[in-house]
């Protein structure tokens, strides 16, 4: 059990809490009520979150098997994986990967079955991206796509989804605060590729970070942190939800992993501000979402 909970990446599941916190609290009192929980529907926030909690883990098992059939885990410096090391038989992850996918399937089936059945084929599609990201023949994951993927699905699909399946309807504050929440979680996945660099341009990944090179995925990361803190004023601003400016506060945990970057860290060295900067995404969503509910 040790080692399945290793390979699900726990330090990349802020990726998939935010865009729901972030998103549920957007809609609170949209549909006019006033009563404590503004309207929101907790059993969908729920669904919401295991739809979305699901999908991360599962493309995590499914980016371990994948890999690991490939033969590009071999020399990886990152946690450990359970198909490259061999802790786990391929077939085991595979099967873990879309058990994981199943959960997700289900869970979204009961807030389409409620709200509306384009659900299926957004879901549909984020399950696709999830498998095709490092798996079958030609993954874009290895053509340098994967930070759109990520940037699309969990930051503006999973934050304006979980706000839709509590109003019904995409509003421009739902679509708005999608947007840092889908830098942060890119970050995540470009300092992942940072430290991978060098076994990713032996194995003949061509991730976004190995065509960059490692110093512009340094100043992307970079960009990916601070752009979403220049966002907060507008939109707090154009939603008249001020008290979600909180969420600048979050830029004080940005300090340490930033400075690593800007320092030169390599290899090992980038696995705690993969750490931190989930931190800060975590800090961020949570101090956003207490902002725009209250203001709500």
């Amino acid at each position: 059990m040790k080692d399945w909970i290793a390979g699900a990446r726990p330090r990349t599941l802020p990726a998939a809490l935010v865009p729901v916190l972030v998103g549920t609290a957007a809609a609170a009192g949209m549909n006019g009520d006033t009563n404590v929980l503004k309207g929101l529907i907790i059993w969908r926030f729920v669904a919401a979150l295991v739809v979305s909690l699901a999908l991360q883990i599962g493309v995590n098992y499914a980016n371990d098997y994948s890999d690991g059939i490939r033969g590009t885990d071999a020399d990886r410096v990152g946690p450990m994986r359970l198909t490259g090391s061999g802790r786990k038989k391929a077939g085991a992850v595979k099967r873990a990967a879309f058990a994981s996918f199943g959960v997700a399937a289900v869970a979204g089936l009961a807030l389409a079955a409620t709200t509306s059945f384009w659900l299926i084929a957004v879901g549909a599609v984020a399950i696709a991206a999830a498998w095709f990201y490092t798996g079958g023949p030609r993954p874009y994951g290895y053509a340098g796509l994967g930070e759109v993927f990520v940037f699309v699905f969990f930051g503006i699909v999973a934050t304006t989804g979980s706000a839709f399946v509590q109003i019904e309807r995409v509003t421009p504050l739902t679509f708005l605060v999608s947007i840092p929440v889908g830098l942060f979680a890119t970050a995540l996945l470009v300092v992942n590729n940072l430290r991978d660099i060098p076994g990713d341009t032996e194995s003949g990944k061509r991730t976004l970070a190995v065509r960059l090179g490692d110093k512009w995925t340094r100043v992307l990361y970079i960009v990916l942190i601070v752009l979403p803190f220049i966002t907060v004023p507008f939109l707090c601003g154009l939603s008249q939800r001020p008290a979600g400016a909180l969420s600048m506060f979050a830029i004080l945990l940005a300090r340490k992993p930033v400075q690593r970057i800007i320092e030169g860290a390599r290899g090992p060295a980038l696995i705690p501000v993969l750490g931190a900067t989930g931190k800060i995404q975590l800090a961020f969503g949570v101090l956003i979402s207490g902002g725009l509910f209250y203001g709500g």
